[in-house]
């Protein structure tokens, strides 16, 4: 039996869900879930195989409670229920650790697919999703960091220089030469095609370049 949790804000939403998997023989409902909060809640009592996850709920969205789910219980399998298809919520949900993403006017039949699917180790993304994760990742191919990757003694620069250290404090906390920091600093400008400092330590914030 394929263990689900539900997890939606709309009390239709969950009815209409729990009444259509109640039909098939080889899924079982566990339980249901108001707001994020809950599925964390009710994902560490239940231990369910997969939630079905709403995105905008109260008290906790569906992409932090994917995310603290996923920490603690990395073996639940999420899939993302929801109406929106922009990449403002869809990439944050993949990141989060989602293996599907559905929109809600899923066909019944469609969506019992799914669940299977991500079950047997597959992802399922609706068409508007991969669409969205392609242009992100062609996006992503032309930005300097990634046409040209930080060497890691030059991250480890970057990840003191962000701590807003001079070059001295630096070559003290790296046991090198002020001239190395220096050297290094030039290239990661150089890299990351930016002017000064602060450009370089936001450009490093922004992209996580100095996140382990």
């Amino acid at each position: 039996m394929i263990k689900v949790l539900i997890a939606d804000d709309h009390h239709v939403v969950r009815r209409g869900l729990l009444f259509f998997l109640k039909t098939q023989k080889d899924i079982e409902v566990v339980g249901e879930a108001r707001n994020g909060k809950e599925a964390v809640e009710l994902a560490s009592v239940y231990q369910p195989d997969i939630v079905l996850m709403d995105l905008v709920m109260p008290e906790m969205d569906g992409i932090e409670a994917t995310r603290r789910i996923k920490s603690v219980y990395p073996h639940i399998q999420i899939l993302m229920l929801t109406s929106f298809s922009d990449r403002d919520h869809i990439l944050p949900a993949i990141e989060a650790g989602a293996a599907g993403y559905q929109l809600k006017d899923i066909e019944p039949d469609e969506l019992v697919l799914t669940i299977r699917k991500i079950i047997a180790g597959e992802n399922s993304m609706h068409p508007e999703v991969t669409h969205q994760l392609d242009q992100n990742q062609e996006s992503t191919q032309h930005l300097p960091h990634v046409k040209n990757p930080l060497t890691r003694r030059e991250k480890d620069v970057l990840a003191e220089l962000t701590k807003g250290k001079s070059n001295k404090e630096i070559a003290s906390s790296l046991f090198v030469t002020e001239k190395t920091v220096k050297t290094h600093i030039s290239n990661i400008f150089s890299k990351l095609e930016v002017q000064d400092r602060t450009q370089a330590a936001l450009y490093a914030v922004k992209y996580g370049l100095t996140e382990k």
